[in-house]
């Protein structure tokens, strides 16, 4: 079973100084957050925030591609994680039929704003940030209360 889970924010993490993508559900109790690649946290944030970029970038091509091909992405799927490694899976339709595509949960987020479609998370890799966060360890302690003051506004790059 799944999710659905939507982009709260991209920015660094503090602490790590890591980019990183917090998905959250729609009440905002279930939090999800990945490390992501910089190239990939910038695709997911000139999308969020509304920039204009003068040339299409990768995950611009690949949606363009996708659509010249006569397909649609329908959903985006992050559905497993294995030593600390996430996995994802890009659903394509084309001429009626489903297609599945292995992928980074950052490419899969990147596109699935950019084709406006749905986001979800298996349960098993909710239950697992859930967990890591509801231990006892104070930096987790720390987590939970960083991400209930989290706003956009965190991560804008100092110029």
């Amino acid at each position: 079973s799944v999710l659905r889970m939507n982009v709260k924010v991209v920015g660094l993490d503090q602490l790590s100084m890591l980019p990183v993508v917090i998905l959250t559900d729609d009440e905002e109790e279930k939090y999800v957050p990945l490390v992501i690649g910089p190239a990939e946290a910038n695709a997911i944030a000139v999308v969020l925030e509304n920039i204009e970029v003068g040339r299409p970038l990768t995950h611009d091509l690949m949606l363009s591609t996708i659509i010249a091909l006569g397909a649609r992405i329908d959903r985006v799927v992050i559905t497993d994680i294995a030593n600390d490694v996430y996995y994802a899976e890009i659903y394509l339709i084309q001429n009626g039929k489903e297609i599945k595509m292995d992928a980074r949960p950052s490419d899969s987020i990147a596109l699935a704003l950019r084709a406006g479609v749905p986001i979800y998370v298996a349960d098993k890799v909710v239950a697992h940030s859930v967990a890591a966060r509801t231990s006892e360890d104070p930096e987790m302690e720390e987590f939970r209360s960083f991400l209930e003051d989290l706003s956009p506004d965190d991560f804008r790059k100092e110029n």
